[in-house]
């Protein structure tokens, strides 16, 4: 696998990372496997070249932390370790920004005694709390790098006025931000920056949640499909009928994706329907159109670091072989017109 570096001088990176959140919470999609099942996907991950894995605090009460602990333990040294605060859970499951120091500090040490480390490697600001200034929640994680606890920060996705702001605090070797083929508003000026910078971009969301690895979301794909490919003859959208996806069955009660705009079914239809010219472009490569859509991510600059999440094995080898798809110029026009998304933009 390609890699990079996090910020100037951090530790080196695959080009593609792991966002582990999927595997112990239903927040980014269908319900997670059985915990050792997951514990073996990390393992294997890792196993693969995949070094940088990405966690959280606050998904699923701390045990996505745990299970990540429990993943890499013996393995520590091969492992660039991601997690991130100031993004508590309430009781009623809704994530809100907590951003004030004595957060922030309390959970680094949650987070330090979850995945029984004595450093986090790259901890992330979650979220910027509107009630606490920037500089000050950064100023505390500083803190917390000084005292050893933490060896890099990492930004949330923020405007470039308030990376400027927080570096002038302390450094930032990463920022996070959502972007895909199917959100690219990051592109105009956060992802120009970070590059400028040195700044690692870690992409989430990289296959927009499932609406670009060419199956409908929580659905199987017709029979003779293979992960992640359409069967021969077949087109994107292949046995939607109008209202197919109106079904309560098609996302599971428990999916979080039920709640998001690009979910309801008149979008999912018309989404869906977009990945046509994907799976185009990825039959000219003999890929998948993960691999094409994780391909156009790489492409935009070396220090962008896609972050896919996945509950099954397969689809981890298939998300990795997106390194190994070199797109043409051709293939880059054609994704370049691709037509937007339908719903809301995603947060």
């Amino acid at each position: 696998m390609r890699t990079t570096t996090l910020g100037r001088d951090g530790p080196v990176v695959g080009r593609l990372g792991l966002g582990a959140v999927g595997l112990s919470s239903h927040r980014c999609g269908p319900s997670p496997p059985e915990r050792s099942e997951a514990v073996s996907l990390v393992q294997e991950a890792v196993d693969l070249g995949v070094n940088l894995v990405e966690t959280a605090g606050a998904h699923a009460a701390g045990d996505s932390e745990r299970l990540i602990g429990e993943a890499i333990r013996g393995r520590r040294d091969e492992v660039v370790l991601c997690t991130g605060g100031g993004l508590p859970g309430g009781a009623d499951g809704v994530l809100r920004p907590a951003g004030g120091p004595r957060a922030l500090r309390a959970a680094v040490d949650d987070s330090l005694r979850r995945l029984h480390v004595d450093h986090i490697d790259l901890y992330l600001l979650r979220r910027v709390d509107p009630v606490v200034p920037l500089e000050e929640s950064w100023g505390a994680l500083a803190e917390q790098v000084w005292a050893g606890k933490i060896r890099m920060l990492g930004l949330p996705a923020v405007t470039v006025a308030e990376a400027r702001d927080a570096e002038a605090v302390h450094e930032a070797a990463a920022m996070a931000a959502e972007v895909s083929l199917f959100t690219r508003r990051a592109l105009d000026d956060v992802v120009p920056y970070a590059v400028e910078r040195r700044i690692a971009l870690l992409a989430g969301a990289p296959l927009g949640r499932g609406l670009l690895t060419g199956a409908p979301p929580g659905r199987a794909l017709p029979d003779g499909a293979q992960p992640g490919r359409l069967p021969p003859g077949a087109q994107p959208g292949h046995g939607l009928a109008d209202g197919a996806l109106s079904r309560s069955g098609d996302l599971a009660p428990e999916d979080r994706r039920r709640t998001r705009p690009r979910f309801a079914p008149r979008a999912v239809r018309h989404d869906f329907a977009l990945t046509r010219a994907l799976a185009q472009v990825a039959s000219r490569h003999g890929a998948t159109p993960a691999q094409v859509a994780l391909a156009w991510l790489l492409r935009l600059g070396e220090h962008v670091v896609p972050l896919p999440g996945t509950t099954a094995p397969h689809h981890l080898a298939e998300n990795l072989g997106g390194d190994r798809v070199r797109l043409t110029e051709q293939d880059l026009t054609e994704l370049e017109f691709l037509p937007g998304p339908a719903g809301a933009p995603e947060a």
